[in-house]
């Protein structure tokens, strides 16, 4: 049946776990919408993480999806087995190292995330392109800002621009505590992540060092904040280089202008990661 109501968990024999960060999702009106978010259609292969109870999980299996629901808690693992059928398979496992051999290209992630792993989540699967083709989750209000922000805004950060370099996310649609069971403390967001490829032909690694560098020090100017990186005189250089004033602060770039900047300054530099 569906999970719908806060009494619905009594029958069931479910109870939230705080320290899983639990909040189960009873709005309708949300699943709806976040399967549209997700462009759920019939036959997808969709990988979903923490479904809890399972309200998101009905919902996907109702639009003809074949799911596999990774869920670390044995418990609702096995309150999950009433929904079983030949489209759904269930998984008690941790989604930070559930082995992924086995599913098809193009999956698309649709999740509830537990807030307390929620970044290092999307930091998994975001890199996973084509294996993953979309990520559409929900998250912390604030998280979700902080994905979609884009220059100049107070929200943005290199956490911003890590989302950018594999996604082109869209901000879906704000959630209020009500719409779950326990109600968090906090407002929550839908993300919609279609992934693509790192867009450039240099190391991955090397050029999130100095986008974490120029924002640990965001208030400073690039030439200030990137001298523990660069001598002098090859900041110099990449600047002119980039058409980039040295000035300016990171929140006043784009990624783009970062990856000029990092070609500059990094003349030699060739991707190893492929």
């Amino acid at each position: 049946m569906p999970v719908y109501r806060p009494s619905h968990f009594h029958q069931l024999g479910i109870k939230a776990k705080k320290r899983l960060s639990q909040n189960f999702l009873i709005d309708q009106n949300i699943l709806d919408k976040l399967c549209t978010a997700a462009n759920i259609q019939k036959g997808d292969s969709i990988l979903e993480i923490g479904p809890g109870a399972g309200a998101i999980t009905e919902k996907l299996l109702a639009k003809g999806a074949q799911v596999v629901a990774v869920e670390k808690d044995p418990d609702l693992a096995e309150k999950l087995s009433r929904l079983q059928n030949e489209e759904l398979k269930i998984v008690c496992a941790d989604a930070l190292n559930f082995p992924l051999d086995n599913l098809p290209k193009k999956t698309k992630v649709v999740a509830n995330l537990p807030f307390h792993i929620a970044t290092p989540l999307i930091e998994r699967f975001i890199r996973l392109f084509p294996k993953i083709a979309s990520l559409t989750v929900i998250v912390q209000r604030e998280v979700g800002q902080r994905m979609t922000a884009e220059k100049n805004s107070p929200q943005y950060s290199s956490f911003s621009l890590f989302i950018k370099a594999y996604s082109t996310p869209k901000y879906c649609f704000s959630i209020k505590p009500t719409s779950f069971f326990p109600a968090p403390s906090v407002h929550s967001s839908v993300i919609h992540m279609p992934l693509h490829a790192f867009p450039f032909p240099f190391s991955e690694e090397a050029f999130f060092q100095m986008t974490r560098t120029a924002f640990g020090k965001r208030r400073k100017m690039l030439r200030g904040s990137l001298k523990e990186l660069y001598p002098k005189g090859v900041l110099e250089k990449g600047f002119a280089g980039a058409n980039i004033s040295p000035t300016a602060r990171p929140q006043e770039l784009t990624i783009e202008d970062f990856a000029r900047l990092f070609v500059e300054c990094n003349p030699t530099h060739e991707n190893t990661e492929s």
